[in-house]
């Protein structure tokens, strides 16, 4: 299974529900990048994903994009395989 990076807040319910998809396809673990408690990182985020609000996804090296980015993956099929390394 490949690494899951997710940039987060504490109060996000988009978060959430992101995460709670992620660990129903299996994923054990993903690490979270807080931006509401570390200001810096919501800077390098937006530097990475041209993106301000969360959650922005990562999946091994691939950006997602956000919560409705992910669901629309899976709609297409396509995040088991990416999770997978396929």
């Amino acid at each position: 299974m490949q690494a899951v990076k997710m940039y987060t807040t504490a109060v996000c319910p988009y978060c959430i529900r992101a995460k709670q998809l992620l660990k129903a396809k299996g994923v054990e673990q993903i690490e979270e990048v807080r931006v509401d408690t570390h200001p810096d990182e919501r800077v390098k985020m937006m530097e990475i994903t041209g993106q301000r609000t969360v959650p922005q996804i990562f999946i091994g090296d691939t950006h997602v994009g956000g919560h409705d980015d992910l669901v629309a993956l899976d709609g297409r099929g396509g995040l088991m395989p990416l999770l997978q390394g396929a």
